[in-house]
């Protein structure tokens, strides 16, 4: 299980725990995520051009850039529907996976659950959860990727609010859905790579001799989570990244496809540094947080 084994806390508690845990751990990372998107959306200069120099270099030194030109609050751009986001999508693709995955075991069943139904769990609760939160993904990835606009130039929203409505007043309810195809692949892959290899580094962590579910098992899974996470989602992201700011790829395919065949295998794992920075400190804090949380809620329900 991956609260030890404490399913014996209410759905709303579950919920609750999971989006307090997701809210968090957003909170805490959401400089790097500014970060990535900036490095992300950064056009690549072409040779020779030296005027041209690129102005994000690095994590680091985006989150410094970004800091130094429009001050530290830019880095928190976007807090407001990544935590819609995160309240929505965290509280559905954590809470609902341990319903689930007892749903697909079977409520007699005895024993560890087979890792494959964990994946399936975990792959069901991912797309579940971004189908509802597609709308602040959207709005997120907007107000992050304006960054200093030149003076005299208008914003186009206001803040989080307004960009919900500005964009359903421009463009229609249905473009708040946009990009969901890739954003369902992308959710449900890297929620069945971090909840199932969470719930499989605790469980085979919990069978070594001196191992109890305490803090620093939480944080070695945790660890494990964000690496399984980045390794499987890098690619899938990369491939996201380049479709948004591209429109010459015809699929998702054939993206992957031109993206091998033009820059090579690693291409795919462009930026995996700063991607384990943001998923496993982002990994490692939520599910430190949920299992705490989840112990408060179990407190309070049972007194």
């Amino acid at each position: 299980m991956v609260a030890g084994g404490n399913t014996d806390i209410s759905l709303p508690g579950t919920f609750a725990s999971s989006a307090f845990a997701a809210c968090f751990a957003e909170i805490c990372t959401i400089p790097l995520d500014t970060a990535k998107v900036r490095l992300q959306l950064q056009k690549t200069v072409a040779a020779g051009d030296a005027a041209a120099l690129p102005k994000y270099r690095g994590m680091l030194g985006t989150v410094a850039t970004i800091a130094r030109e429009e001050g530290a609050a830019a880095l928190w751009k976007g807090i407001v529907p990544g935590l819609h986001r995160q309240c929505v999508f965290g509280g559905l693709r954590i809470g609902l996976y341990e319903p689930v995955k007892n749903l697909y075991v079977g409520e007699n069943h005895v024993g560890d659950v087979p890792l494959t139904k964990k994946i399936l769990a975990a792959l069901t609760t991912g797309a579940l959860g971004i189908t509802v939160a597609n709308p602040t993904d959207l709005v997120k990835v907007r107000l992050q990727a304006e960054g200093k606009l030149p003076p005299g130039v208008p914003r186009r929203y206001t803040g989080a609010l307004n960009a919900y409505s500005t964009i359903v007043r421009q463009e229609g309810v249905t473009a708040l859905w946009t990009g969901l195809g890739p954003n369902i692949a992308r959710n449900a892959i890297i929620n069945a790579a971090e909840l199932a290899s969470y719930d499989q580094v605790k469980q085979t962590i919990l069978k070594i001799p001196g191992f109890t579910d305490n803090v620093f098992t939480h944080l070695l899974s945790g660890l494990g989570a964000g690496f399984v996470a980045v390794c499987i989602g890098s690619p899938v992201d990369v491939v996201k990244s380049r479709m948004m700011g591209d429109s010459a790829y015809k699929s998702t395919l054939d993206c992957f496809v031109k993206t091998l065949k033009n820059d090579g295998p690693l291409a795919f794992y462009k930026g995996f540094i700063p991607n384990f920075g943001r998923l496993g400190s982002w990994n490692v804090i939520m599910f430190l947080t949920l299992e705490q949380a989840k112990k408060f809620v179990k407190s309070i329900e049972s007194s």
